[in-house]
């Protein structure tokens, strides 16, 4: 299975990798997550480590019934080669309507199909107000293109 753009990447496939990476993780469907992931992915999510697309599929169905209303920003900070770094930003509130934003920094690897065989995430949640909250488009999906991403946006 091929998942384009493949690299090498450019700045133009590395920014469109980045932004169908937002795109899906916005849908909050851990099965359509998965399909970006080689069959034998490692993540490395905070201080959690998962092998596998299952174990994915597993993850981010616990993810998405803790972080409830997650909105998710994705930016390009750096790539080279079959490599991309990003930066991210996402909002989210526990069940108790509690808000929160995590940051987080991503390095990703793809393999020659553009499937993603590593991805290290290192993340920190940060309790907020309901009123300082950023991102308000509808839930699940994307991020409407006239909200700002990360490079434009002051945070």
């Amino acid at each position: 299975m091929s998942r384009p753009p493949l690299p090498p990447f450019t700045v133009e496939t590395a920014r469109q990798k980045v932004r169908m990476a937002e795109d899906a993780w916005n849908s909050r469907d851990p099965g359509r997550v998965a399909l970006a992931y080689t069959e034998d992915s490692r993540w490395r999510n905070r201080s959690e480590f998962v092998e596998g697309r299952a174990a994915i599929v597993a993850f981010l169905t616990r993810k998405w019934e803790k972080e409830l209303d997650y909105r998710l920003i994705k930016d390009l900070w750096a790539f080279d080669g079959n490599r991309i770094a990003v930066r991210f930003q996402y909002e989210w509130h526990d069940v108790r309507g509690h808000w929160f934003r995590s940051y987080g920094n991503e390095q990703w690897e793809f393999d020659e199909q553009g499937l993603m065989r590593r991805r290290e995430a290192s993340i920190n949640d940060v309790p907020i107000a309901a009123a300082d909250r950023r991102l308000h488009w509808p839930a699940p999906g994307p991020r409407p293109a006239d909200v700002a991403d990360l490079a434009q946006a002051v945070f």
